[in-house]
Formats: C-alpha cells, structure tokens, sequence
C-alpha cells in the first residue's frame, strides 16, 4: 500500500482548505492508499519561525515526509503567495526532501486571479526542494467550498470531481 502525505498549510482551523483536503484524502484512500496528515498550524510555532531543524515535531513531520511516496502540499492564497506558515515549515524540509516523491499542489483563493500560485509561487519551491515529478495541480476558487452549520464542508461537484482525477493520477504513479 503507498503511502501519501497531505500537508496543509493552512493556519486556520476552519479554513475551507480542510474541505478541500478532505475530499482528496477520501480519493486517494479509494485508490488503495494510505493518508497521513501533517497540519503545519500544530507544529510548535517557535519552531517554525527560529528554524529548529533538530526540533522533535519537526523531526517528526520530516520522518513523514521521507516515509512517503507521494506528497501533496497545500495551502490558502494570501497575497498572492502561499501562506506564511506553509513557508516556515517548507524551508525545514531537508533540501532533497521531496526527491523521488510524485507531488500535487493544492491551492484555494476567493478568485481565479490567485490560480498562478500553484505555477508561479507553489511549484518553485517544490522543486528546490527535490520535487522533479510535479502533478498540474489543482485550483480551488473559496466558493466552491461551503462551511456546514454543524461543522464540516461542502464541495461543489466540479471540484471535487478534479480532486479524484488528481488523486487517481497520483496514486497510479505510485502504486507498488
């Protein structure tokens, strides 16, 4: 069974990403993987931002990482980048970190505008860290997610039908 890893670089709780993320997660586990989650907002914050590399939450979270045969990353667009916290943890990933590994970034924003992240602020940073085997990626516009009354979401069909596409390529790639 291959083992794929969802980073979200969301610092909030109730981010619509988680939405987002956890439609992939049910694809991927439809595909015969094995999910696993690193949440960037519950790893120490002094941690990320004085860089602890020998910190033991990040040590774990690299311990992830390189047990995995894919990884997905994603994040909420602010300012047209990736978010912050996503960046302090990135910049903790050894440099060959993702070598070897298939990704699929992952990005959501209140408008189309913010589509370019995944090519021109995600994928850059994937790749200086060893990310060779990039998946397109996939866009998600902030209305195609709605947050449930009672907690939880709901994704727009379109979207959620890209999200199992991409997780069916991701997990034929690596399939052992």
């Amino acid at each position: 069974m291959s083992k794929i890893t969802l980073i979200s670089g969301s610092p909030s709780v109730s981010s619509r990403l988680t939405g987002v993320l956890e439609v992939l997660e049910q694809a991927l586990i439809h595909e015969g993987a094995e999910v696993q989650w690193i949440h960037v907002r519950e790893l120490p914050p002094e941690d990320l931002v004085y860089t602890k590399f020998d910190s033991e939450a990040i040590a774990g979270a690299n311990a992830l990482i390189a047990q995995s045969d894919a990884v997905v990353v994603a994040t909420p667009v602010y300012k047209a980048a990736y978010t912050g916290v996503l960046k302090a943890f990135l910049d903790l990933v050894p440099q060959k970190g993702l070598e070897g590994k298939p990704t699929l970034p992952v990005a959501i924003g209140g408008t189309v505008a913010h589509l370019l992240v995944i090519d021109y602020a995600l994928k850059p940073v994937l790749a200086a860290l060893g990310a060779r085997h990039q998946l397109q990626g996939v866009f998600a516009q902030d209305t195609q997610v709605k947050r449930l009354e009672g907690g939880g979401f709901e994704v727009e069909e379109e979207l959620a039908e890209r999200l199992r596409q991409a997780a069916s390529e991701l997990a034929r790639l690596v399939r052992k």
